[in-house]
């Protein structure tokens, strides 16, 4: 029977850390490295409280805890001793392997929708690096004035839920969300955007991409196919491909989607997916003619219109503009809205409306994804929505944003002429800067980060080739100032280019 008389462990009584765990630690290393080989006899507590000048419970706990994962086995009336059978994978850090040349690294191994998933881009509202400053940059788009949210009414409304909170905000949900949250919506978008719905109608979401993802996972068999607008949504796009999609990109022009180019593309297409109000990213509004002839097409082809309404909040001038959900008389229309954009990305949350046929499916699917989004924010939402506070907020960053598109557009002018083609937009919070024909728009967005700017290139919201390149500048979420420092930084990236 072999037995190790001594044990020589760097035990460091300046360490803050115990003693019982520095020699847990070493012995359990020197197990894996071989120093204690399998089989081998140890001293007893005793003796090793005495060698290390520490006590027997020290040593004993760290036994106990050494015994407990294995690596000790104890014998009735024979001692403790190194476990005789460790897996061949523990013995990681023996000296042979330490010589032996490391291991290719071996690709994850994904199913086929993931690597499809993975084969499109994130947008840059749903990315960010570790360690990346939370502070807006000009001009990274899709990000809204933070600092202008309403936070002393959200929390008010927030305590007083959490205050005395109901027993069914503590529990499971529905599926379909929180009923008073859905009342709620139901009667916004009856008003503000001609939606023809009942609360039954809305299923709360966690943003608008899951509402993505839950239509091309019901209404989408792979190998079947979507028409997206080119350019358009990454989002959309990552969706439907993940889904096994066939996609079917359709040109767009200044009044939307080219309805008739989709048909002649492919006319059985099962989803059509359009952002009509305000098309991104280069935000036409769909003409009612388009719109009428959309829904003919999904009527006569027993086709899905996803309509993607994601900021139509924001029209600067006239009243938001009626849903292509409100025209539609068949029930082939599914309506996303978020609140991402006009309150927080971080509440993660958003809804559909959907044709009454499809209310089971929906709700289900979204039952099965997570549940329910979180219910206490949905209750918080409830009555934000109630009280007015959201109706206010809205019309004050209306004009607050209204105002900060004049100032790049100014500042664009005043540092980008001939460099950089912009106009005002009616909507929204991103504007197009076109770049000189024949400037590929990526190496462009390259060079502007060197000067710490974010330009998200138009080309890779595209699916085929564009005649030509623009930059998506985000305006939103920067005061005056900042947007004067961006364009100038932006021109001396351009100059330099």
């Amino acid at each position: 029977m072999k037995q190790v008389t001594a044990i020589t462990l760097p035990l460091d009584a300046s360490s803050e850390v115990p003693y019982y765990i520095q020699l847990y630690q070493e012995m359990r290393k020197a197990i894996l490295q071989g120093t204690l080989p399998a089989g081998v006899r140890l001293p007893s507590t005793r003796a090793l409280a005495k060698q290390f000048s520490i006590s027997r419970n020290t040593v004993t706990t760290a036994f106990d805890q050494l015994l407990a994962e294995g690596y000790l086995e104890g014998r009735a009336g024979s001692g403790t001793f190194v476990a005789s059978r460790l897996p061949d994978d523990l013995l990681t850090v023996r000296t042979k392997r330490k010589e032996s040349p490391p291991a290719a690294p071996r690709e994850p191994r994904l199913s086929k929708s993931a690597r499809l998933m993975m084969d499109t881009p994130l947008t840059a509202s749903v990315f960010c690096s570790v360690g990346e400053s939370k502070a807006p940059r000009a001009f990274k788009p899709h990000l809204s004035a933070f600092d202008e949210f309403p936070v002393e009414a959200w929390l008010k409304i927030s305590a007083r839920c959490w205050r005395k909170p109901q027993s069914d905000l503590l529990g499971y949900g529905n599926a379909a969300g929180y009923g008073p949250l859905r009342e709620q919506i139901a009667a916004y978008v009856k008003a503000s955007r001609a939606v023809h719905c009942e609360p039954e109608q809305v299923i709360v979401i966690s943003g608008s991409q899951q509402g993505l993802d839950l239509a091309a996972r019901l209404l989408v068999d792979p190998g079947e196919s979507v028409w997206l607008e080119d350019p358009g949504y990454l989002g959309a796009r990552a969706a439907f491909r993940s889904a096994g999609a066939n996609l079917v990109p359709v040109p767009v022009d200044n009044e939307g989607l080219m309805v008739e180019a989709g048909i002649a593309r492919d006319r059985r297409a099962r989803v059509a997916y359009v952002t009509p109000s305000h098309q991104y990213p280069l935000g036409a509004t769909m003409s009612l003619c388009r719109r009428l002839a959309l829904l003919e097409w999904a009527d006569r082809s027993n086709s899905w219109i996803l309509e993607d309404d994601y900021d139509s909040e924001y029209r600067y001038s006239g009243r938001p503009l009626a849903s292509l959900q409100g025209l539609d008389t068949k029930g082939r229309v599914i309506y996303i809205g978020t609140f991402s954009k006009v309150l927080l990305p971080s509440l993660r949350l958003g809804y559909l409306v959907v044709p009454p046929d499809l209310i089971d499916a929906f709700t289900r699917a979204r039952g099965h994804a997570d549940g329910h989004s979180p219910l206490v924010e949905q209750a918080v939402l409830a009555e934000f929505i109630a009280e007015g506070h959201f109706s206010r907020h809205i019309r004050r960053m209306r004009n607050l944003y209204e105002e900060r598109q004049g100032y790049l557009v100014e500042a664009l002018r005043q540092d980008l002429a001939g460099l950089l083609e912009a106009a005002p937009t009616e909507a929204g919070m991103n504007l197009i800067g076109w770049l000189p024909v024949g400037m590929d728009d990526r190496a462009t967005a390259l060079r502007a980060a060197e000067f710490d700017i974010d330009a998200t290139p138009l080309s890779q919201h595209a699916l085929e080739p564009m005649k030509r390149g623009g930059l998506l500048l985000g305006y939103a979420a920067l005061s005056k100032r900042e947007i004067t420092l961006g364009a100038r930084k932006l021109a001396k990236a351009l100059l330099s280019n």
